[in-house]
């Protein structure tokens, strides 16, 4: 990891925190490639479209495999960063997608705490990953991750999560 991987963290996060406002969910992901181009960047929109799987990892991803014309990501070496760690749900559709890296900030145990969201059951999901050789970074500005899930929260942002 170099400062531009924690640049870019701090970047989302900024972004996030001036976006709390806009209706959608307190997460946001771009995905770069090698040469830290941005290929694509998509927020959580859950609330706003209706749709439990548009969290900000699936929304990118998406984006990027359009973009890309190309389902299996894994030729273009690029890199998922995260305002926060990813849930389950998540996790499967970055391994599956291809991508090389995953830089995140807050750990889920803090987007919990702090919101109350449900992140899913991930025994040892980053040596799984390690397992298929992608590249995991964790808990990048963490602290500036938090404040901004305190703010969405202050905000009164919704919190779902089926009961």
């Amino acid at each position: 990891m170099i400062e531009k991987d924690i640049e870019i963290i701090e970047n989302l996060q900024h972004e996030l925190n001036s976006n709390l406002k806009n209706g959608m969910g307190p997460f946001l992901a771009a995905i770069y490639d090698k040469n830290y181009n941005i290929i694509a960047k998509a927020q959580n929109t859950v609330v706003k479209d209706n749709c439990s799987n548009n969290h900000a990892e699936m929304n990118v991803i998406k984006e990027a495999q359009k973009k890309l014309g190309a389902y299996n990501l894994s030729e273009f070496d690029l890199s998922i960063y995260i305002t926060s760690e990813p849930c389950i749900m998540c996790l499967g559709a970055i391994m599956w997608s291809g991508i090389k890296r995953v830089y995140f900030s807050t750990p889920s145990c803090e987007v919990e705490r702090i919101t109350g969201f449900d992140e899913g059951f991930k025994p040892d999901w980053k040596e799984e990953f390690k397992k298929r050789g992608i590249e995991v970074y964790s808990e990048i500005s963490a602290e500036l991750g938090a404040q901004v899930l305190k703010n969405y929260v202050k905000s009164g942002g919704i919190v779902y999560k089926p009961r």
